[in-house]
């Protein structure tokens, strides 16, 4: 797994802060930010992301129902790494709440007695692959 992979399964699975991942994402120059926002909406849809499970993620998120990005995924919309520059972390803290809503669920119901995916796995591994 790449490096800001691993970072976002930390943060999916609780093993980063969210204001860790913030301030990781913040650090990232602009081009970056947008991959890490596309790699995000990747994952949710690999770890089965529902849209029921977007009034929760907007509440974990912290952001207002009313933001750009939270419409967005009220309409089923993940076009986010293409929003203006300031509503990208915004949309990083919304997108790493449902994928974390998400793999919670899937680890649960598929993975509970144990797996193989290297993701689900982390915390027997080092906590900086930076």
């Amino acid at each position: 797994m790449y490096a800001h992979e691993v970072i976002l399964n930390e943060l999916a699975q609780g093993l980063r802060s969210t204001a860790e991942g913030v301030e990781w994402f913040d650090s990232l120059p602009e081009d970056d930010q947008r991959k890490a926002l596309h790699t995000l909406v990747l994952f949710c849809g690999q770890a089965r992301a529902r849209e029921g499970d977007v009034p929760e993620s907007i509440a974990r998120s912290g952001i207002r129902p009313t933001h750009t990005p939270a419409v967005m995924l009220t309409k089923w919309r993940f076009g986010m790494e293409d929003l203006p520059a300031y509503e990208l972390t915004k949309s990083f803290r919304l997108l790493v709440a449902l994928f974390s809503i998400a793999d919670t669920r899937r680890r649960a119901l598929h993975c509970a007695g144990g797996c193989g995916h290297e993701w689900h796995n982390l915390s027997a591994q080092s906590k900086d692959p930076t």
